[in-house]
């Protein structure tokens, strides 16, 4: 009779174990588009990534470098005070989107150039992503505002 239990139990934590590997490799494969790593431009310089990997540039806007070209393709560099990657975005762009300000992209960097996809802006004259102000401050480039 023990050996019954023994064999019951022994079969009940098989099959939780194969249920839990299972689980945690559907979950894995679910998630593997939707985990985008933040990068700043001196970063990028440093080790470029793969044309296929998906992932978050952000800094400043670079004074001078927002260049409008023929319908909505933008050109435009972002530099963290370190290093400058370029930056191109088809789309429109968030109206609070200007040059000496911060923003986040998300897309791959191909051939020198990050090609954007989304593009986010601060939202008001205080905030920036925390990502990019981490980025700043690593460079010695991060001014607080006063307010």
């Amino acid at each position: 009779m023990k050996s019954l239990k023994k064999q019951r139990r022994i079969q009940v934590i098989a099959v939780a174990a194969v249920a839990l590997v299972l689980s945690t490799a559907l979950i894995g494969y679910a998630m593997r588009d939707g985990i985008n790593f933040f990068r700043a431009p001196s970063q990028i310089l440093a080790e470029p990534p793969e044309p296929t990997e998906v992932f978050r540039i952000g800094g400043l806007v670079e004074e001078g470098s927002i260049v409008r070209g023929q319908g909505e393709t933008i050109r435009f560099s972002v530099t963290d005070g370190g290093a400058v990657v370029p930056v191109t975005y088809t789309g429109v762009l968030p109206d609070l989107f200007e040059e000496n300000q911060g923003m986040v992209g998300t897309g791959r960097y191909i051939n020198g150039v990050f090609e954007a996809h989304e593009i986010l802006a601060k939202h008001d004259e205080t905030y920036m992503p925390a990502e990019v102000v981490d980025a700043l401050k690593e460079q010695g480039v991060y001014k607080p505002s006063d307010s």
